[in-house]
């Protein structure tokens, strides 16, 4: 009999346990709750622990395994919702003071695809205001000095940290994958559009996803095929083609680089097929094109709210719409153009190849909690809406972990989530924070 603790299992173990009678829900969840009090102090991953609530979800979970009544593939799995999404009956913060908090008594569309599937929600996940720059009192679980990375601070923090198997979070520019990255776990963002953003508080609605973390790919596959209301097969994928361009790799700190160059080499020795690329002449302006889009869709919904409440709002998102506010009409509507004709010119270099590979950040999760690092190598395909997935790849000299990035083409997060499978599989990553 294994020894490992609860907490350790992932979405799949924990759920075929559960379905076995091998394991139940309320004992799972209790693991999780524990977990959460005792790491809690130091991380501060939680605006909100409904633990009343979970261990009643999970009584009936039970029930409903016992009677042969298995909801579907999330039965008895503990998750943690990033605190824009409505769940109802808790509060949603959005990260904000008071001015903007509400107590919803219906489910955001994504949170209710988790509870048809079986999942139990544990509460809410500190999130950055607004889901933008300014920073949630998160701690990263490899080391408390340093950021976990935003928007979904708590997200990634709670996963890492073993609170959660499964938690969601939103992508505006980098606020899945980059803190998946920063806390060595996988994040996961599929074709704009894929999962319902209602009943989520928006930052711009033509870039905002969402999506799972969990610690493992499958694991992301089976939440993403929830969170979308379809299965979501990965695509077997043998001697896989992968594309490299120098220009995202430039991007890297140093020791990243070179730990990427071997990591690269290390999946072309399993059998990958390794090609450099270049991208698009239009990926020099879609940085630029992105932010326009964010800047004036920001404060299209934060307009009415801004005046009101302007001395409540963080330094970033105050300026964020503040500028916004300033663009034109003619200014949003090119950039927006730029952005989708940067979509369309990526998309035969992604479809030529089962994915393009990169780094995710920069470097590993940068010291201190005031900044939660640079998203500029996951934002072009955010403002392009297509999907991508980080997984982790070691540990820096630091003791931080490492990560790459996978991207595809829109509509195909099947194939995406076959290469990471394979991915993941040849580089076995198993390293995990000491807490």
């Amino acid at each position: 009999m294994s020894t490992e603790p609860l907490t350790e299992l992932g979405v799949r173990d924990a759920a075929d346990r559960i379905r076995r009678g091998a394991c139940s829900a309320v004992a799972l969840t209790e693991a999780c709750l524990d977990r959460v009090r005792a790491l809690e102090p130091a991380l501060q991953a939680w605006v909100h622990v409904d633990a009343d609530g979970a261990v009643a979800a999970a009584r009936e979970r039970d029930a409903e395994a016992r009677a042969g009544r298995l909801r579907g593939p999330l039965h008895g799995v503990p998750v943690a919702i990033k605190d824009i999404f409505d769940v109802a009956g808790l509060p949603t913060t959005a990260g904000a003071r008071a001015f903007a908090h509400t107590r919803p008594d219906r489910d955001s569309g994504a949170v209710a695809r988790l509870r048809a599937a079986g999942a139990i929600v544990l509460g809410k996940t500190h999130t950055t205001q607004f889901a933008y720059r300014d920073p949630a009192p998160t701690r990263n679980p490899w080391n408390p000095a340093h950021t976990p990375g935003g928007s979904s601070s708590g997200s990634a923090a709670a996963v890492a940290a073993r609170m959660v198997p499964l938690a969601i979070g939103s992508q505006t520019v980098g606020s899945i994958l980059r803190p998946a990255a920063f806390c060595g776990v996988v994040g996961f963002k599929g074709t704009h559009g894929l999962v319902p953003l209602d009943g989520v508080v928006p930052l711009a609605w033509s870039l905002d996803h969402a999506g799972p973390f969990t610690r493992s790919v499958p694991d992301a596959g089976i939440a993403m095929g929830v969170l979308a209301g379809r299965e979501i097969e990965p695509l077997e994928v043998d001697g896989p083609r992968l594309a490299v361009a120098p220009q995202l790799f430039e991007r890297a700190e140093p020791e990243l680089r070179a730990h990427l160059k071997v990591v690269v080499e290390r999946l072309a020795a399993a059998g990958a097929r390794v090609s450099e690329v270049t991208l698009p002449p239009s990926f020099a302006d879609i940085h630029a094109a992105g932010l326009m889009v964010l800047q004036v869709e920001a404060a299209t919904y934060h307009e009415a709210l801004f005046a009101r409440h302007a001395d409540d709002y963080g330094s970033g998102m105050a300026e964020l719409v503040r500028i916004g506010l300033t663009r034109t009409g003619t200014e949003y509507v090119a950039a927006n153009r730029r952005r989708l004709a940067f979509r369309e010119a990526m998309t035969p270099l992604l479809m030529a190849h089962d994915a393009l590979l990169s780094p995710t950040a920069p470097g590993p999760a940068p010291a201190g909690l005031g900044w939660t690092g640079d998203a500029s190598l996951c934002a072009p395909w955010s403002s392009a809406g297509v999907p991508s997935i980080t997984l982790p790849t070691g540990v820096a000299a630091s003791g931080l972990p490492l990560a790459l990035q996978l991207v595809q083409a829109p509509g195909a997060s099947a194939r995406l989530l076959g290469i990471a499978t394979w991915c993941e599989r040849s580089i076995a990553f198993d390293a995990r924070p000491r807490r």
